[in-house]
């Protein structure tokens, strides 16, 4: 063997040697990090990502990088397109209505956090699966705000809305695109049954807008545009609390609400488990938790958290809790947007 086919072999050994080096760095360095999937209200400068970032990695000395994805439907189409290689650990921000979705595309491994008995409030994890996929972190019921300056007769039901005195008057969100959206139109099925169809017709004369987003539905109501939009019955609270106004009423019907409950689940191969874990632990403790009220504007998940004050004045809990098949509710989606074209 020639010096040259000697230089030539030593020189890939040592290159092959380098890069193992260099990957055992890198995979080091990902093993002190989270990367959490999540819609971008969540890690907005008001939303809850920041601060419990912040005690995050003050309390566990591991990095977490949250990855804006847009809305929470695009959370989970980006998850399913990587789930033979995945780049992110956690998904967060699944709610009840499409939780379904993302068990049956089999992207998520189950996981009980080591509180969940003690600290969760009774319910809420049902409405998730049953297998520990998806871990509640808040929850609220949807429900119709009512701006009291308008000085209209309050509708009592959800076929009060259809009625002529209220034409143009009601902001929906679309729900292809806002899990309010999709709530609402979870709402008619559950409440009504097959006749959600006709309600619907007789309802888009009443529909201002569809916004694309809770934020600009919720802001063209704050702007005085309509004086009814679809939202949370914990709505008000954050209006008694930032605003200083009383006027924005949640209205309950007796035929009962929807709840959303939102959740957060460990993807299958995440590069770094046992921090989503830790994560995931953390997400319901009472420090991560008391983040939720003030800037999630939900109830937390965690039942030892205290609320503030502007819950007891603003926010309303629904006497009847309704369900539906999310199984049904892709086709139900399709046969609102035709009617409403």
């Amino acid at each position: 063997m020639t010096k040259s086919h000697l230089l030539f072999i030593s020189l890939l050994v040592s290159i092959c040697m380098l890069a193992g080096c260099q990957k055992k760095t890198v995979d080091q360095a990902r093993l002190n990090e989270v990367v959490v999937y999540t819609y971008d209200s969540f890690v907005s400068d008001w939303g809850a990502g920041p601060e419990i970032k912040k005690r995050f990695e003050e309390k566990t000395g591991l990095n977490l990088t949250f990855v804006d994805c847009g809305n929470a439907v695009q959370v989970l189409s980006r998850a399913v397109l990587e789930k033979d290689a995945v780049n992110a650990d956690v998904i967060l921000g699944l709610d009840n209505n499409i939780a379904q979705k993302a068990i049956s595309e089999k992207i998520l491994e189950s996981y009980k956090p080591k509180d969940a008995d003690s600290v969760l409030t009774a319910g809420i994890k049902e409405q998730l699966g049953k297998d520990w996929e998806l871990i509640p972190y808040d929850y609220s019921h949807f429900a119709i705000i009512y701006d009291t300056r308008a000085n209209l007769p309050e509708p009592k039901s959800l076929e009060d809305l259809t009625k002529d005195i209220y034409k143009k008057k009601i902001i929906l969100m679309d729900p292809r695109t806002s899990t309010p959206g999709l709530g609402f139109v979870a709402w008619t099925v559950a409440a009504l049954g097959d006749a959600y169809t006709t309600y619907w017709a007789a309802l888009k004369n009443n529909i201002l807008t569809m916004a694309p987003g809770w934020s600009s539905g919720y802001g063209l109501f704050t702007k005085g545009e309509a004086p009814f939009v679809i939202s949370y019955t914990t709505s008000p609270a954050a209006n008694i609390e930032y605003d200083k106004i009383d006027y924005y009423k949640a209205l309950v019907f007796e035929q009962g609400h929807i709840a959303q409950v939102e959740g957060a689940g460990i993807l299958k191969n995440a590069p770094n488990k046992k921090g989503a874990q830790t994560f995931i632990d953390f997400l319901i403790s009472e420090d991560a938790q008391s983040v939720l009220p003030l800037t999630q504007w939900m109830y937390p998940a965690n039942k030892n958290v205290a609320l503030p004050k502007s819950y007891a004045q603003g926010a309303v809990t629904p006497a009847k809790t309704l369900t539906v098949d999310p199984a049904a509710l892709d086709a139900a989606v399709q046969k609102v947007m035709d009617i409403l074209k």
